[in-house]
């Protein structure tokens, strides 16, 4: 039995962790729940479910990986089934929940979660972002639907092209709401609350609890219940957190050690720049690792068929910036290696929470250089503990290198074995480095429709088969009937 605290300004109680038949959801819900295996609440989902289903405006605060989005979808979900129809008319399907999210890999996330848990009803839900054609998501909302996931840039193009009307919002959800102060949406939130009834419901959901989450909450909130199931901005206790202090010149080889060493057959990579993770996964790949890189200099389509062949095993690693540290859930994803340390504290909290997802075990491996010591004392401020120190001996190996003249000093020292398997001087000499990155594996084609134009110049490489085989069609498509 678990005990949870849940505060306001005007009260503060216990209560026990239910079964979720408890909490009196529609049938069609609990057989969508039973579906999944569902059939016990995490923490968060037990206190927030009923303080939603009451009509409270919610601030929900918990760790990354416990089962947030079901914890304001459910609720969210039930107050609506009494609106669901059949009716062709979109008139009889208008918007009448919001659900806002800072990227769009969050998006489509939550939306898979919605849709699966409105699958026995006659709600209609679908997701707009950008990066993708808008006549789709057009075509969709003009049928109509009750609930809506978008992140705020495409919502407000949809919004005066006249494809949408939100004066029926009854529910106003805003996730990972520190991740959309960040990312400076705070103007395009008050756009879209100025279109909104006054009387409504808002939930407002965070890994994270910083002071100017706070001052959002609020403006947006009113009288809200706040619900924090861990301590403020802490990490699962079920990730083993361990970190590195390596030279850059020797953190390329690192990552490969770590990979080989601790026999990861599968993890995240994060980087702080583009050109670092498109670097990274080229020499990933000469390593013969099957990897791809997803950023934002990648087209949306690019990203999303990167992120579902990781999800269906057919890549092994999967080196992201920061686009990717939100929303994503991917099961039993064993580890995480940041190759550089966030620049934002809080960023550290959110990538390592991709793995020890819903109470399995995992690793945080981060490298630090000298440079990065004043990020990592942010970091076990942040989250109030010493992470783990474990050393590494960088191994040293000869590295083929299509440019180095044999008689180059770098050359003897990888010779004499006194150098890293990979240094910057390395990078320099070869112009493999140089040029934009693009997986040469099977899994990714080298050159996909819609492909950025800074990958042009690069040879095709012809895929031996294609993802949509490997996936075997199960990649996610808005649902057509709802």
């Amino acid at each position: 039995m678990s005990e949870t605290l849940i505060s306001s300004a005007s009260e503060t109680y216990v209560e026990d962790s239910p079964c979720f038949d408890h909490f009196g959801l529609h049938a069609d819900i609990l057989k969508a729940l039973a579906g999944q295996g569902y059939t016990t609440p995490t923490p968060i989902q037990a206190q927030a479910i009923p303080v939603i289903l009451a009509g409270h405006d919610v601030m929900g605060v918990a760790q990354t990986g416990t089962g947030k989005t079901a914890g304001f979808s459910l609720p969210l979900i039930q107050q609506l089934v009494p609106f669901a129809n059949t009716s062709a008319s979109p008139a009889r399907h208008p918007v009448r929940a919001l659900v806002l999210t800072p990227t769009r890999e969050l998006a489509d996330q939550v939306a898979k979660n919605v849709w699966t848990y409105a699958e026995h009803t006659a709600l209609r839900s679908t997701v707009v972002f950008g990066g993708m054609d808008m006549q789709p998501q057009v075509a969709e909302l003009r049928r109509g639907v009750e609930i809506l996931i978008a992140t705020p840039g495409r919502l407000l193009d949809h919004i005066q092209q006249k494809n949408v009307q939100l004066d029926q919002v009854q529910i106003l959800v805003l996730d990972e709401a520190d991740r959309m102060l960040d990312m400076g949406f705070l103007p395009d939130l008050q756009r879209i609350s100025n279109l909104l009834p006054r009387e409504r419901q808002t939930l407002l959901f965070s890994a994270t609890f910083s002071n100017e989450i706070k001052k959002l909450a609020a403006s947006y909130l009113q009288n809200p219940i706040t619900i924090e199931v861990a301590q403020r901005n802490s990490t699962a206790t079920n990730v083993r957190q361990i970190v590195y202090e390596v030279a850059d010149g020797d953190k390329q080889a690192a990552v490969v050690q770590l990979i080989r060493q601790r026999g990861l057959k599968q993890a995240i990579i994060f980087c702080n720049s583009k050109i670092g993770a498109s670097r990274l996964a080229r020499q990933l790949e000469r390593e013969g690792i099957i990897v791809a890189a997803i950023h934002g200099d990648k087209t949306q389509n690019e990203r999303m068929q990167a992120l579902d062949a990781f999800k269906q095993g057919a890549l092994e690693m999967l080196v992201a910036t920061d686009v990717a540290a939100r929303g994503l859930d991917i099961a039993e994803l064993p580890a995480v290696i940041n190759f550089d340390l966030p620049f934002n504290a809080e960023d550290y909290v959110h990538r390592i929470g991709r793995t020890g997802r819903a109470g399995a075990s995992g690793e945080a491996l981060s490298l630090c250089s000298p440079h990065e010591s004043k990020h990592l004392a942010e970091i076990e401020k942040l989250i109030q503990r010493a992470l783990e120190r474990e050393s590494l001996i960088i191994e040293t190996a000869r590295v083929p290198s299509r440019t180095r003249h044999r008689d180059h000093p770098s050359s003897a020292r990888h010779a004499t074995g006194k150098r890293s398997a990979f240094d910057a001087q390395t990078a320099e000499l070869d112009d493999f480095f140089s040029k934009p990155y693009q997986p040469s594996n099977p899994i990714l084609p080298a050159n996909s429709a819609g492909a950025d134009s800074t990958h042009a110049n690069h040879p095709k490489v012809a895929p031996k088969r294609p993802l949509a085989a490997l996936l075997g069609g199960m990649s996610y498509k808005p649902k057509a009937n709802r």
